[in-house]
């Protein structure tokens, strides 16, 4: 940890360097994902409910995602270049290092500028709240807190998966931004809009539904199974085969040549 938070500081230096592009930058942020806000509020202008789902709850569920991925990005950003840093040979020099490459990667970026995705995420939360006047209770805390925990470990193993895969390409996988970017993008409404195969493939495959559609429905009191707090956690396990694949394809690295 202490070479992590060494990593955090050189990375804000390096932020504080160039403030007004930060700035710039963040507020481009914000802008990119209010398109995606625009996108829901006119589609709702136009139909008062998206398969029985309003306006504030998909507000609701749309920040709770949003957020997630903005925190995996932030922080998981490393990742998600890594063709860059195995096309550079840059790796070659993370391994030679007696530190895990893995906590190197992690270090190598991180995406302060995903503040602007955050600013919006809480805001659009609060609004969100305010107009569906959700009765709290210790529970439901806990589910929301896990809700956006799941969301950022999903992220972040999905980033390392795409990692891994640059060790038998090196080069980065296009498709892979479908499960990332792309689910940023549908993230926009409850899963089950999509249909039950969608709904099926993303609780058993690619468990988004885990910490979005299911703890969602107990946060808005459309299901009182508050068992359901515990699936982001489930979701969390997703993690372990990504990082799985992460190894495996350590192991059979070889270096580019660059």
């Amino acid at each position: 940890m202490r070479l992590y938070y060494r990593y955090f500081l050189v990375q804000i230096q390096s932020v504080l360097a160039y403030k007004l592009s930060f700035l710039l930058t963040t507020i481009g942020q914000f802008l990119v994902s209010f398109n995606l806000f625009l996108g829901v509020y006119f589609m709702l202008l136009r139909f008062p409910t998206i398969k029985g789902y309003n306006f504030k709850e998909c507000l609701l569920c749309f920040s709770l995602f949003l957020l997630s991925f903005s925190l995996a990005e932030m922080f998981f950003r490393g990742f998600d270049s890594f063709a860059q840093i195995i096309g550079n040979g840059e790796f070659d020099r993370i391994l030679v290092r007696p530190k895990s490459p893995i906590l190197q990667v992690l270090g190598s970026k991180i995406e302060f500028t995903r503040i602007g995705r955050m600013v919006q995420s809480v805001g659009m939360f609060s609004y969100a709240v305010w107009q569906i006047n959700i009765e709290w209770s210790m529970t439901k805390i806990v589910t929301l807190i896990l809700m956006i925990a799941g969301g950022t470990v999903l992220f972040a193993s999905l980033f390392i998966l795409y990692a891994a895969f640059c060790f038998f390409t090196l080069e980065g996988l296009e498709f892979m931004n479908i499960f990332t970017d792309g689910a940023r993008e549908f993230g926009r409404y409850p899963i089950e809009v999509y249909g039950k195969k969608i709904l099926k493939i993303t609780t058993y495959l690619i468990p988004y539904a885990l910490v979005q559609y299911y703890p969602f429905l107990y946060l808005i009191d459309r299901s009182s199974n508050s068992s359901t707090l515990f699936l982001p956690i489930l979701a969390m396990l997703f993690f372990l085969p990504c990082y799985g694949v992460w190894k495996l394809g350590l192991r059979h690295y070889q270096s580019t040549g660059s």
